[in-house]
C-alpha cells in the first residue's frame, strides 16, 4: 500500500511531488535542497550549512515515517561542483555511523533547482 509522507518540519515541495512515499517497508524521499522549513529561505552562501539543512530535512521526513537516519540504505547526491564532495563526506560523518554508511552515488550536474549547490535524495528501509 502506498502512503504519502508529508511533514511541516521539512520544506514544502517546490514542485509537483511528495516529500516521501512509503511502500511496504521502503521510504522513497524526494531530492532535498537546503531550504529551511522555518522561514522557507534557501541556504546558498555556505555549502556546509546547506548540506546540514538537507540532512535535517531528510531526518524530518524520516521521523514522520517513524524512521531515523539509520534506516537509510541509499542516497543520491547531485553536486554542481564535484570538488565539493569533501564537504558532503564531512557532513556524512556527523549523520551516519562509520561502517553503517548507506550506499550512494554522486553525480555532477550543470544546474539544480533554485541554483542550489547540492541536492540529495534517499531511500530508507523500515525494519
Amino acid at each position: 500500500m502506498k502512503q504519502i509522507i508529508n511533514t511541516i518540519t521539512a520544506p514544502k515541495p517546490i514542485g509537483i511531488y511528495s516529500q516521501g512515499i512509503l511502500i511496504n517497508n521502503l521510504l522513497f524521499i524526494s531530492g532535498q535542497i537546503g531550504i529551511s522549513p522555518v522561514n522557507n529561505k534557501i541556504i546558498l552562501n555556505n555549502i556546509t550549512k546547506e548540506i546540514e539543512q538537507i540532512m535535517n530535512n531528510i531526518r524530518s521526513i524520516l521521523n514522520e515515517a517513524s524512521m531515523n537516519l539509520s534506516n537509510i540504505i541509499k542516497t543520491t547526491v547531485y553536486l554542481k561542483n564535484i570538488n565539493h564532495i569533501s564537504y558532503v563526506n564531512n557532513i556524512y560523518n556527523k549523520y551516519f555511523h562509520k561502517n553503517k554508511y548507506p550506499v550512494r552515488e554522486v553525480v555532477e550536474v550543470s544546474n539544480l533547482p533554485n541554483n542550489v549547490n547540492v541536492e540529495i535524495s534517499s531511500i530508507a528501509y523500515k525494519k
